[in-house]
């Protein structure tokens, strides 16, 4: 299968405390890999493509959980060249992940196993917040691809419906994006400090 080759670049955006990302623009500390088991695209550091007031939000309400690691949130940019990218965004890849899921969970069942549930995080929560299923299947696809179409991927690039509809029996919703997982810190070409203008948010939007 011929390997869809993403040559380029994109700016992102990730919320974190305003001592990391201090340390991060004077080179002084580096972003690290999320890990857990319930991250959205898997392992790997975490941007919204083109959505600094989204990256805001989140650390703002991060910041507001018992026992946070933020305690003034901020936001980073970087410019990252996406080079050979898990794009679940194009068809080719969505359905070799398909392939490799229904694979996954047939060999499970003969295990008398099940693959986890994404599950909410609250009766409030429309959306399956904790990704538990999707990551899973997602550290077990991407090595078997890498393997067999002979690559590695610097990045996962996915687009996600969140939040409450935008206004009366809307599709759209309010907190949709698309968000990029850096697994190849390499990707990561230059960080940046962004101008002041582009995060006037507000968290009084449901």
């Amino acid at each position: 299968m011929d390997l869809l080759s993403y040559q380029r670049t994109v700016f992102g955006f990730h919320g974190c405390d305003k001592r990391v990302a201090d340390a991060v623009l004077t080179g002084k500390a580096k972003l690290s890999a999320s890990e857990n088991t319930y991250d959205w695209l898997a392992r790997g550091i975490y941007f919204w493509e083109h959505g600094p007031m989204r990256a805001l939000e989140w650390a703002i309400q991060q910041s507001k959980r018992k026992n946070s690691h933020i305690k003034e949130p901020a936001v980073i940019g970087a410019v990252i060249q996406l080079g050979t990218c898990f794009d679940l965004l194009d068809v080719r890849f969505t359905r070799e992940l398909a392939r490799y899921a229904a694979s996954l969970e047939q060999m499970m069942e003969s295990k008398g196993q099940s693959l986890p549930r994404n599950q909410r995080i609250g009766i409030r929560d429309g959306d399956w917040l904790r990704r538990e299923r999707d990551c899973f299947v997602l550290k077990y696809a991407i090595p078997a691809v890498e393997v067999d179409w002979g690559c590695q991927f610097d990045s996962v690039r996915g687009v996600f419906q969140e939040g409450a509809p935008a206004f009366k029996g809307a599709g759209i919703k309010l907190k949709s994006h698309i968000q990029i997982a850096v697994r190849d810190p390499r990707a990561i070409i230059g960080y940046f400090l962004p101008d002041s203008s582009m995060l006037q948010t507000s968290l009084s939007t449901p």
